[in-house]
């Protein structure tokens, strides 16, 4: 990423470097939500059984790593996918899990929702 000498697959024009590094940002962004997901789903795991129902909080921290996992596994093959745009000047494509993520911090959301309503 940062080194002067690029990966053999990586052909093309060298883009503006503001692009290359704009795209290093966001590959470092993918990792800390997927740390932070991660973090979510180990302290549901820590919560006590008696805090909230316990078949519910094992599957939020289920949601929370697995969704961790997902979004550290996409990471790099998604800033790759980016820098060959770059360099070929193509279009950029499309986060193809975005819409994953969108409903599973939503399914989270609602389920941390239930936990909270109910009181248990």
């Amino acid at each position: 990423m940062g080194t002067s000498k690029e990966p053999a697959d990586l052909d093309g024009k060298e883009p503006d470097p503001r692009f290359t590094l704009a795209n290093e940002r966001t590959f470092l962004t993918w990792l800390s939500t997927s740390l932070a997901l991660s973090a979510g789903g180990v302290a549901m795991a820590a919560v006590s059984p008696d805090a909230f129902v316990p078949w519910m909080r094992t599957a939020l921290a289920v949601v929370l790593v697995s969704l961790s996992a997902l979004c550290a596994g996409m990471a790099y093959p998604r800033w790759r996918h980016v820098q060959n745009a770059l360099r070929s000047q193509a279009p950029i494509p499309p986060p193809a899990l975005a819409p994953l993520f969108g409903y599973g911090v939503a399914a989270v959301a609602l389920l941390a929702l239930v936990l909270i309503l109910t009181g248990r």
